[in-house]
């Protein structure tokens, strides 16, 4: 099925003549560093059917290490003591690799399709979503619909949620090239979802969005059999809607101010994933796990038991209420990213939501000036959150330190040194007094 796939693939490109210039597109290469929302400027004209293959692919060589000080336990079904941490050493990780389609379709109508090829959450190829792009609507032959959509911007399909503006920073899967750090957010909101977004630009940097998706990242039309404990009512799959309100505008040429808040809400869903839809799994590799859990462990189409290595997921999978604000300053080659988060949330057998908040900021400092293709950057990253069953909160906090190199538009490498620690677990959880630290380095390619 791959080999049949990647043949179908190539010969697209054989019959339609691939090309980089696609309208309201953003790059897979350096060129789409800090770009967040494609805009309306339309500076590409349309010739006719067009096709973009490109692809991404990254490895890493890790040099952690990580210890705790939980209680030694023990599980039915499992030998050894569970709280204890896979010892780790120096080492390559597995490779990440994706596969992008993009095709101009009409004057103002793209579509994107991307693969995961492999990745460490599923070593097989899985179509990660694809979505059509509307930024005009020629095909109805009315003045006024053209005059409104120079404004208006439609998105309908599988896509990224744009809920915050990390979603376009994060790394993801085989695309690292847009994150100056080797892992994402703590607490990592992504998850690609059914359903709708319309943009509104204005000339003067403000935008509106409002978008409606099916909630889930894997949709089903199978009736639940489960009671939701707060209702007391089978469950039952509302939509999730979410806004952002913002205002992005180059003030001069060497100031960028970007503000912008989100929301997201849905209130009953078979498995809500916004905290935890990446199908790829984290760059951090079997950093807190257990060995003995991990022997014991059926695995299928991942490659361990745990993808998801210094993430944190609150959990809430039947309703999630949550609010994002962002800051993004840059002046000539200084960039300050800030993100601040409030979710509320709760599961399908809690009576009352629980929360969870985050704080992060970024500082990097790209140079030199014109070119941009070397950076140093710092993180701080802190998340405090209400686990289901506990009665006092964690914390998980991060630093983090990177340098990088874009080699060509291209061609990227980056190393960074992270030291994340655990606090407030109690001593029976086998994060209790958990922390990792050490360098991971990166290498890139997209295209």
């Amino acid at each position: 099925m791959k080999i049949k796939l990647i043949l179908a693939l190539c010969l697209l490109t054989g019959v339609v003549k691939a090309q980089e210039k696609i309208q309201y597109f953003r790059p897979n290469d350096q060129r789409g560093v800090n770009t967040f929302e494609t805009s309306k400027k339309d500076t590409v004209p349309f010739t006719g059917l067009k096709a973009k293959v490109g692809g991404n692919f990254e490895m890493e060589f890790q040099g952690l290490r990580n210890f705790n000080t939980a209680a030694p336990a023990t599980k039915t079904g499992f030998t050894g003591n569970i709280n204890s941490l896979e010892p780790l050493t120096n080492g390559f990780a597995l490779p990440m690799a994706n596969l992008n389609v993009d095709a101009q379709l009409a004057d103002g109508i793209r579509m994107n399709i991307t693969l995961y090829l492999a990745s460490r959450h599923h070593e097989d190829t899985w179509v990660k979503g694809g979505y059509i792009q509307f930024d005009k609507l020629l095909f109805l032959h009315s003045d006024v619909v053209n005059n409104i959509m120079k404004s208006v911007t439609i998105k309908v399909g599988q896509f990224d949620v744009d809920y915050g503006d990390q979603h376009f920073r994060r790394s993801d899967g085989g695309n690292t090239i847009y994150n100056p750090f080797i892992e994402n957010y703590i607490m990592d909101e992504f998850a690609t979802e059914i359903g709708a977004e319309l943009y509104y630009h204005t000339n003067s940097g403000f935008f509106v969005m409002g978008g409606i998706t099916n909630g889930e990242l894997d949709a089903t039309v199978v009736a639940s059999t489960k009671t939701d404990s707060a209702t007391h009512q089978l469950n039952t799959f509302d939509p999730a809607f979410h806004g952002k309100l913002g205002f992005d505008k180059q003030v001069n040429p060497d100031l960028r101010v970007r503000v912008t808040g989100s929301v997201y809400t849905v209130h009953s869903a078979n498995s809500a994933t916004l905290f935890g839809g990446d199908r790829t799994g984290s760059h951090y590799f079997n950093i807190m796990e257990n060995q003995n859990i991990a022997n014991g462990t059926v695995l299928s189409d991942a490659n361990d038991y745990s993808p998801f290595s210094g993430r944190f997921n609150p959990g809430f999978s039947e309703e999630i209420n949550t609010a994002m604000g962002n800051v993004f300053l840059k002046y000539k080659g200084l960039e300050f990213f800030g993100t601040i988060e409030d979710a509320k949330g709760r599961g399908i057998t809690e009576t009352a939501e629980r929360k969870a908040t985050q704080y992060a900021a970024d500082l990097v400092y790209r140079f030199p000036e014109g070119k941009e293709n070397f950076w140093l950057g710092f993180r701080y990253d802190s998340v405090t959150a209400l686990l289901s069953g506990y009665t006092a909160n964690v914390t998980v906090n991060r630093e983090a330190g990177s340098l990088g190199w874009f080699i060509t538009k291209n061609i990227m490498a980056k190393a960074e040194y992270v030291n994340q620690s655990y606090l407030d677990y109690p001593n029976t959880n086998i994060l209790s007094g958990g922390n990792f630290h050490g360098a991971v380095l990166e290498a890139s390619i997209g295209f």
